[in-house]
């Protein structure tokens, strides 16, 4: 496994972001600027990460690329191509978004209509669009697992594969955002096992955090930092590795530099033996 942050750290330079990396130990990265930075600029970032000898593991879109307003579905499906694009020439593994929704307030919100066959059909076009758009010859486009959107499960993700129908598209693993249930929480080894065999061949990138059941009714779990919950993380790491040794495994979603240093030096204690 290759360990990588989400937090690009404090820097003033690419040199200094990627020195920083490579001197935590770290192995991946998720690219720090997006497809409007200046283009030399870009490529510094991409240089000093293959000087370090780091994978670039993902470029993210985190926008609606199915947003109620057209206006706004355009704009946002036009990013998502260039942003592929861009991702494809710095040779990231992936370029990741969620599927998005028209049907609320919230971008990335969960909603009943969020599994309807109308959103299905649009998640599968959209996502043929940018990677017919954008062409790419490198790198993945791929959709993080979701606990209230699609996909939300294994097989909803082969089904995905399967009706987009290009081989650009890779899965993006997220463990913890599809734990959505008693048996999954408490049997989250079984999960695991079920994640990493049905999609095998097909994972680009994971992220690496944990997951604690609060003790309030009613059945509510909380993400956490690594080892701050319950989630087994050595088997975890153990299947990414055997999908692929150079498996990018990003610990995200903590609030401070210090809590990610914190979470890696943990995560490296616990996990040696996969470095």
């Amino acid at each position: 496994m290759y360990l990588g942050i989400s937090s690009p750290l404090k820097h003033k330079t690419p040199e200094e972001w990627a020195e920083k990396h490579r001197a935590l130990g770290l192995k991946a990265v998720v690219f720090p600027v997006d497809c409007t930075a200046d283009e030399k600029l870009i490529m510094r970032y991409k240089e000093a990460a293959e000087k370090n000898a780091l994978k670039i593991a993902e470029v993210g879109i985190w926008r609606n690329t199915l947003a109620a307003d057209m206006a706004e579905r355009e704009k946002w499906i036009d990013y998502a191509i260039r942003q592929l694009k861009m991702a494809d020439k710095i040779g990231a593994a992936c370029c990741v978004n969620v599927v998005g929704t028209p049907y609320g307030p919230r971008w990335d919100g969960g909603y009943r209509e969020n599994f309807s066959a109308e959103l299905w059909q649009m998640a599968v076009e959209m996502i043929q669009r940018i990677i017919d758009s954008a062409k790419p010859a490198h790198t993945k486009f791929s959709i993080e697992s979701m606990p209230w959107m699609i996909p939300s499960s294994p097989d909803e993700y082969l089904r995905l594969i399967k009706d987009v129908d290009r081989k650009e598209f890779g899965a993006h693993l997220d463990v913890v955002n599809m734990i959505t249930s008693t048996e999954r929480y408490f049997f989250n080894d079984k999960f695991l096992e079920e994640c990493f065999s049905k999609l095998k061949g097909n994972i680009c990138s994971c992220h690496l955090k944990d997951i604690r059941l609060k003790e309030e009714y009613t059945f509510q779990l909380e993400e956490c930092a690594c080892g701050k919950g319950t989630l087994d993380l050595e088997l975890f790491a153990s299947l990414a590795t055997k999908e692929s040794p150079a498996m990018p495994m990003i610990i995200e979603h903590l609030s401070t530099d210090n809590e990610y240093l914190a979470s890696i030096n943990y995560v490296q204690k616990r996990l040696s033996k996969f470095f």
